[in-house]
């Protein structure tokens, strides 16, 4: 009698306990089913106008600053150049460019004594360069705009008409350009022109730098 008993109540315990797991089973896949909650971000990215190189693979441009040529001082340059991007970081350069120069120290203190006429005094130089872009970046004016900005090195060979002679003329130098638009943009440069000069009587190779601010069209 105990046996059966035993088996009758363990059968019911069996019978209670089984629906109770099943609920609890369906209880929990239901909650692991139902989707959390996203909480949004509450840092909004910022956004930045970013001005970039255009299609077009040629630049024109117009600069002015100040030239110092050895021995006839420092003077106002205007010039232009032209630029075909032969690629992403190359591109070649036609330069020119006219300044007028001063009266050396010489002929301030020696008077009456003068070793140019007035033409002569006249400084052209062109010349045609190879240039490579390098270290590219970005200038930020405020929190909302930004610009794209390249450090390019260039050197090249040309002449330089003065003193009534055309001179051989070797010129490098560097570049900071700064991208408006994809199609306006602002050189700053520094180039140092390179040539044999023998107008104070001796035969000696001349340095003459230049610094310059400029601004170019894509096209």
């Amino acid at each position: 009698m105990e046996t059966w008993s035993q088996r009758i109540f363990l059968a019911l315990i069996a019978c209670c306990l089984i629906p109770m797991a099943h609920a609890q089973e369906s209880a929990v896949q239901e909650d692991t089913e139902q989707p959390r909650a996203i909480i949004p971000p509450d840092v909004e990215p910022r956004k930045v106008d970013e001005a970039l190189i255009d299609t077009e693979d040629f630049e024109l441009g117009l600069y002015t600053g100040i030239m110092s040529v050895e021995d006839f001082g420092s003077n106002l340059v205007v010039g232009g150049m032209l630029n075909y991007h032969l690629s992403e970081d190359l591109f070649v350069r036609l330069g020119v460019g006219y300044t007028e120069t001063q009266e050396t120290s010489f002929e301030k203190l020696g008077g009456d004594v003068s070793l140019l006429e007035d033409d002569d005094r006249n400084l052209l130089y062109y010349n045609l360069s190879l240039g490579y872009k390098f270290l590219p970046g970005e200038a930020f004016f405020g929190d909302d705009l930004a610009f794209n900005t390249n450090f390019y090195v260039l050197a090249g060979l040309g002449s330089t008409e003065f003193a009534g002679d055309s001179r051989l003329t070797a010129n490098f130098g560097w570049g900071y350009q700064i991208l408006f638009t994809d199609w306006v943009s602002m050189h700053l440069m520094m180039q140092d022109y390179i040539f044999d000069s023998d107008i104070l009587g001796e035969d000696k190779t001349t340095q003459n730098l230049e610094f310059t601010l400029g601004l170019s069209l894509f096209f």
